[in-house]
């Protein structure tokens, strides 16, 4: 199969190319196609740590499957700070965010990691099914990051939400705030969760045997 693959920034400067096609195997991740582009252009393998990768213009995960025609986009860390506020269906992986967030000014790392669980509300739930408003919500992650960053100071703000069903167990939401000490970081992660459920346009339904529920409310 034939995906178009376009470059961005460092990236594109490494290859020399704004666009390019690319011959995969039927079937194949995103993963590979980044892989085969090391191939031909080795100074890309130390961009792996901070890449960003949207498949017809939505983020993706590496491990995210493409089919024939597909467009996939590589994408380093935009300019502006380390701040990553991101609305997916894909399962959320907390290194990639600490990674992000990370730099020689910090001493702390807090991280939040929500999950879906069993009992809730005295019924015993099978999974949630989460939607989004996802562009108006991840500007108002960003609003909230600029909210903290007014009351404390941190070094990098990460939020990620998850669309879609989710199983019991599985990561519905993840917060990771870095800072120079301990307190700032703790402090703006418990703050950003709470403002999160507050005024972020995510919505969570239940679902339980023999009956589903939109949850309103934090």
């Amino acid at each position: 199969m034939r995906v178009s693959v376009k470059l961005f920034a460092s990236i594109r400067d490494a290859v020399g190319k704004r666009e390019l096609p690319l011959e995969l195997p039927a079937g194949a991740t995103v993963a590979a196609a980044w892989e085969k582009l090391v191939a031909e252009h080795p100074r890309l393998q130390p961009m792996i740590k901070s890449l960003q990768v949207a498949v017809n213009q939505q983020f993706a995960a590496l491990d995210s499957a493409l089919k024939d025609g597909d467009e996939v986009a590589f994408l380093p860390p935009v300019s502006g700070g380390q701040d990553w506020y991101l609305v997916t269906a894909e399962p959320l992986r907390l290194d990639p965010m600490v990674e992000r967030v990370l730099s020689e000014q910090c001493g702390a790392v807090a991280t939040f990691l929500g999950v879906v669980r069993r009992p809730s509300r005295g019924r015993q739930v099978e999974y949630l099914e989460y939607q989004s408003y996802a562009p108006m919500a991840e500007k108002v992650m960003g609003d909230i990051g600029r909210e903290i960053r007014e009351r404390w100071p941190v070094v990098g703000i990460a939020i990620h939400h998850r669309t879609g069903r989710l199983e019991i167990g599985q990561a519905s939401v993840a917060v990771v705030i870095s800072a120079g000490h301990r307190r700032a970081a703790l402090e703006a992660c418990s703050y950003a969760i709470e403002r999160l459920k507050q005024v972020v346009p995510v919505w969570k339904k239940e679902v339980w045997d023999g009956g589903q529920e939109w949850i309103q409310g934090p």
